[in-house]
């Protein structure tokens, strides 16, 4: 793999204070998704991202996220990829909860987390943003658990990529990487350790798409979602990796429109 599976730093963080503007929908029928919608006057048309969170899923800090890139312009729909059985956020690590067999069965023992359940929630979620909204072009956001199937689903509609302390990525996948790719990495992360990202460049030179990575001192695996804002360094990375999505989007999300 290309990054580590989650783990235990995966389940940790803070909730960030705000009031989320967007609303609750479902998406097929049968998925529970949170919608931002941009102010009139700054909606980029016809553009869209598909928010896919990490493993905590569509809670507070995710929605805030997600009305964050409404605000500049684009329509934000953040899906609930866990079929409403994400992890609850942890304030310490708990060694008594097991991830893997979260991974493999849910927390109940009949909602799987794996391939075979989650891919018919992200094309679901790429449908219906094509045909219930209009949208022509997908960029998509890929938080740790996110970032494998973000990289999967370029060959189901999404265009342009960016995503923050990924996890589970395929090498083969991100060999056949269909699009531009942003990355955002954290000094501290045992999830996309410095070999693992050192593979990753390398992947990436082969792959003949438009790609970056940018390094962020002082942080570690979750901050561009859960990160302790009272932390200055912390809240400086979080915002700059924001604003890295947001001029990858406009760059290569929009060139064509």
């Amino acid at each position: 793999m290309a990054s580590h599976p989650p783990a235990a730093c995966c389940t940790v963080g803070f909730k960030h204070a705000g009031t989320p503007q967007g609303k609750s929908i479902r998406i097929a029928g049968k998925y529970d998704a949170y919608l931002a919608t941009p102010p009139p006057q700054k909606t980029h048309k016809d553009v869209a991202i598909l928010y896919l969170p990490d493993i905590i899923g569509v809670w507070q800090n995710s929605k805030l996220l997600a009305d964050e890139f409404a605000a500049n312009g684009y329509l934000t729909l953040l899906i609930d990829t866990f079929n409403g059985d994400p992890v609850p956020l942890q304030k310490a690590h708990d060694p008594a909860y097991n991830i893997f067999e979260w991974l493999a069965h849910g927390s109940n023992g009949k909602n799987p987390h794996t391939e075979e359940a989650v891919d018919p929630i992200v094309v679901d979620a790429i449908k219906a943003l094509k045909e219930e909204y209009g949208i022509k072009k997908i960029g998509s956001v890929g938080y740790c658990f996110g970032a494998k199937y973000l990289v999967r689903h370029y060959t189901d509609g999404i265009q342009v990529g960016y995503v923050a302390h990924p996890s589970f990525m395929d090498e083969d996948e991100l060999a056949n990487l269909g699009g531009p790719l942003a990355i955002a990495a954290a000094e501290v992360d045992p999830i996309f350790p410095d070999e693992r990202r050192y593979k990753t460049e390398k992947i990436l030179k082969t792959t003949r798409q438009p790609w970056q990575i940018f390094f962020y001192s002082g942080v570690e695996h979750g901050f561009a979602v859960r990160c302790d804002l009272s932390d200055k360094v912390q809240k400086f990375a979080k915002e700059q990796a924001f604003y890295q999505a947001v001029a990858w989007f406009d760059h290569y999300l929009l060139a064509e429109l």
